[in-house]
């Protein structure tokens, strides 16, 4: 199970390194359990009927959080994801983390973070996630479309 879960925070690491939209702006790290860090640039955000999809340019992957417990804080909007998965090759894989938090800012204006000097610009979004081996996935950016 170890090995899956590795191979597939691997295959998810090719997926960002992949992505290149022109319009995309999101930033995701991803630092191993080792140390060893690795950013990919440019990833698309999505988030459409209450799922949250972060995807390559060419389409060939997708990082899809579709369950998550959510609530306001101020007018930040925090989710704690209890799903997610890599879908990829034509196939859907469960990825498994350990804890994990989304902060999205669907305002017009900056806002700040709580107990934070951090403010979530217009649209924008902070992802962290832990995994159960230990790797952390980062993420931060614009969201680029919002369906409801």
């Amino acid at each position: 199970m170890r090995v899956f879960v590795i191979s597939l925070l691997c295959a998810c690491a090719f997926v960002f390194a992949a992505s290149g939209a022109v319009d995309a702006k999101g930033t995701v790290t991803v630092q191993q359990s080792n140390g060893s860090t690795q950013t990919y640039n440019n990833v698309t955000i999505v988030i459409a009927h209450k799922t949250l999809r972060v995807t390559t340019a060419d389409g060939v992957g997708t990082l899809v959080i579709d369950k998550a417990a959510c609530s306001y804080v101020g007018n930040l909007q925090m989710c704690l994801p209890y799903n997610m998965t890599l879908d990829q090759g034509g196939g859907t894989h469960p990825l498994d983390f350990q804890r994990g938090t989304v902060y999205v800012n669907l305002t017009d204006s900056k806002q700040p973070l709580s107990n934070s000097s951090m403010q979530l610009p217009p649209q924008g979004i902070l992802l962290s996630l832990t995994t159960k081996v230990g790797t952390i996935v980062n993420m931060t950016g614009t969201i680029d479309k919002v369906q409801k």
